[in-house]
């Protein structure tokens, strides 16, 4: 399924502008709930990528919806960073999140070809129960917009404190 990961970077100590000159590094299951650098795939570098933000604050990545396995809410990994060479580093780290996917959406989406398992694993496992998002994921879910036949879109407002 298509999925279009949209993060808007804003700096919250100087009214929340746009921080330029940052960068955001995201990484994301497979549809079979497999990373890569990880586990079965850890010679694979795949759903994976860092990104400067534009002007605005933008860091956009073409990916697709990542899969539902099992004791873990659907999520998306990312992290911040002052600049695309301090990503690349792994230095000097202004966030560290990941995106709770909408409820509504992930039905949708495995209810598709391809994401049988995702619906079993979905049906056992709550934002409640999850180890990350049990505290709340009210800063953490993305507006979507899509469908489950042309893909979907997230958009998350991500505020950092810090200078770049």
């Amino acid at each position: 399924m298509p999925y279009t990961i949209s993060f808007n970077v804003v700096n919250i100590d100087r009214g929340c502008v746009p921080l330029t000159g940052a960068a955001v590094y995201v990484w994301h299951c497979d549809r079979d709930g497999n990373y890569s650098m990880y586990q079965n795939a850890s010679d694979a570098n795949y759903l994976r990528g860092v990104q400067a933000v534009d002007a605005n604050g933008v860091a956009s990545f073409v990916s697709i919806f990542p899969a539902c396995y099992s004791g873990r809410w659907p999520h998306v990994h990312f992290e911040v960073y002052p600049s695309v060479a301090d990503a690349k580093e792994g230095s000097n780290k202004l966030a560290t999140s990941q995106l709770a996917l909408p409820k509504d959406v992930c039905e949708a989406v495995y209810a598709t070809n391809g994401y049988q398992q995702s619906t079993s694993n979905l049906s056992r496992v709550s934002l409640a129960s999850d180890m990350v998002f049990s505290d709340g994921v009210s800063l953490q879910t993305p507006s979507m917009t899509g469908n489950a036949t042309s893909g979907y879109v997230s958009s998350l407002v991500v505020g950092v404190s810090g200078a770049v």
